[in-house]
């Protein structure tokens, strides 16, 4: 808008600049005319004055509008002033507004610059604090490596301690001249009472022995058995029977009923001197009508001609003779001696100083006690019956089967 101003200003300035030149043009000439004219008459002389008195009159009259043309030209003037100061007020303004804007950005970027520098540093500390706790925990780790390692070499040494740093011995003839029974690791317990699961794993184990070598002796190592089933002790018996590999049957502490059949038929049996061996006749239970009973008897006799008939035989008696000898020694029928003696009745082969168990390479476990419960029925274990007393519940045989188990206490019992 100041820009259109400025040039209207100048135009109308050239205009009036213009007029004026060419009026004292044009009265320049007029009054050479008029003084030629003049002087040649009065009539040309009033007409001249007259045209002199115009002449003036509109001399003054431009006079006047020069005057006047002159008050615009300042007037134009101070205009031009006062727009080249508004310029110049507009352009300073508009230079502090360039430096204010200018600084606040300087103040800004610096601001900025300072919190850059300040985050660079905090990186830096962030960097530093992080790549102490870094070393810090691989020095935790490298410890706790350490430790486990020492831990780890402490249980393997406990380890190795539990192990016996030496191997079975296998002998032939596993009795030496210092009346020493060496036992391998070609080695079957039989402890408890005697039942078909039992009679199954020795049967096994008599198979895999063989299988593997048919010289070298297996021992079937009796600790404490009171008998068992009559047809768990023929399974056993007759494995024994048709292993090629000799069988050993050891006896370290108490053989009664079906074990002191097991240890009595056995072809080389060994025992402490004070181990106790005892025989008697197998017990049954009976159940159902008399016929039924009869048939369970005829059952029950035939497996005392069968395990009777056998130990007699090795002793060199009748059976009548060995069942007599039985309630002769003891009114129950319990016929008990200890192995010193019971070798002299061909209960047992050799009566051993030493027994040596090669196979035993690491420390036993100690056994926690068994909780009671009501799988003790088909497990032979220990419970307490309706009066509180620990018994041991058998449970009822095949039709076939009976049970060659010495009970004098009443501790195995029938439901």
């Amino acid at each position: 808008m100041n820009y259109k101003l400025s040039l209207v200003t100048l135009l109308l300035l050239n205009t009036l600049n213009a007029s004026m030149d060419h009026s004292n043009s044009n009265e320049n000439n007029t009054s050479k005319e008029r003084s030629n004219e003049f002087s040649e008459d009065p009539e040309t002389k009033a007409l001249e004055l007259k045209e002199r008195k115009l002449s003036l009159n509109n001399t003054l009259k431009e006079e006047a509008l020069k005057s006047k043309h002159a008050a615009l030209l300042t007037k134009l003037q101070e205009l031009k002033w006062e727009k080249e100061l508004l310029s110049e007020e507009f352009a300073l303004k508009e230079l502090e507004t360039k430096t204010s804007n200018y600084e606040v950005k300087v103040k800004y970027e610096k601001e900025i610059e300072a919190l850059e520098y300040l985050a660079r540093v905090e990186t830096i500390n962030d960097e530093r604090a992080n790549a102490k706790i870094e070393k810090e925990k691989q020095e935790r780790e490298l410890e706790i490596s350490k430790l486990k390692s020492q831990i780890e070499v402490f249980e393997n040494t406990k380890i190795r301690e539990k192990y016996v740093n030496s191997k079975p011995v296998y002998l032939e003839n596993p009795l030496t001249k210092e009346n020493k029974l060496v036992i391998s690791d070609r080695r079957i317990s039989i402890n408890g009472t005697i039942r078909k699961s039992m009679a199954d794993e020795i049967t096994k184990k008599i198979n895999y022995f063989n299988n593997k070598d048919k010289k070298q002796p297996i021992f079937m190592v009796i600790d404490r058995s009171p008998g068992g089933s009559a047809l768990a002790g023929y399974m056993i018996l007759k494995a024994m029977k048709g292993s090629e590999a000799p069988i050993y049957v050891v006896l370290r502490g108490y053989a009664a009923s079906m074990a002191a059949i097991i240890v009595t038929l056995a072809d080389k049996s060994f025992a402490y001197a004070h181990s106790t061996i005892l025989h008697h006749q197998p017990l049954s239970v009976a159940y159902g009508n008399l016929t039924e009973q009869e048939e369970q008897l005829k059952r029950l006799e035939s497996w005392w001609i069968e395990f009777g008939g056998a130990t007699a035989d090795k002793m060199g008696i009748t059976l009548d003779e060995f069942k007599a000898a039985m309630y002769k020694n003891s009114s129950n029928g319990d016929w008990q001696e200890l192995a010193v003696n019971a070798q002299k009745l061909k209960w047992v082969n050799h009566i051993v100083d030493t027994i040596v168990d090669t196979s035993v390479l690491e420390e036993p476990k100690k056994k926690e006690p068994k909780k009671r419960s009501l799988l003790s029925l088909s497990n032979f274990e220990e419970t307490v019956n309706e009066k509180g007393a620990s018994v041991v519940y058998l449970p009822r045989l095949s039709p076939s089967d009976s049970y060659f188990l010495h009970n004098p206490s009443g501790y195995y019992q029938f439901r």
